[in-house]
């Protein structure tokens, strides 16, 4: 038959692993301290992953809205629209060329 085993033979066991253990802490802390480090870097590379995808989102916000106003800008500086604002101030084209005025350098 086989031998039963006994509490005893369980603690002798049971010896060994925490001599194991004690005798190995400073590896166990190493790799307890390498867990806490693998995880916290893995967090702080999903939130640099939340901030790219929001800031790449407000650069699309902000492109659209700078060729919104780019057009605008390029409609609004066209000869009729700037001849049209400046009628209400009393300038109109005239048909002639401008003068020159020429200086005498000798003078």
């Amino acid at each position: 038959m086989a031998k039963k085993k006994t509490l005893k033979d369980y603690s002798a066991l049971g010896s060994i692993s925490a001599e194991l253990v004690l005798k190995n802490l400073t590896f166990v802390f190493f790799l307890g301290f390498l867990t806490i480090v693998y995880i916290a870097n893995s967090l702080y590379a999903e939130k640099k992953v939340r901030q790219i995808l929001e800031l790449q989102s407000e650069v699309k916000e902000l492109k659209r809205e700078y060729n919104s106003l780019q057009a605008e800008i390029m409609f609004n500086s066209r000869f009729s629209e700037v001849s049209k604002k400046v009628e209400s101030m009393g300038l109109r084209r005239t048909g002639q060329q401008p003068n020159k005025i020429l200086v005498d350098p000798a003078e």
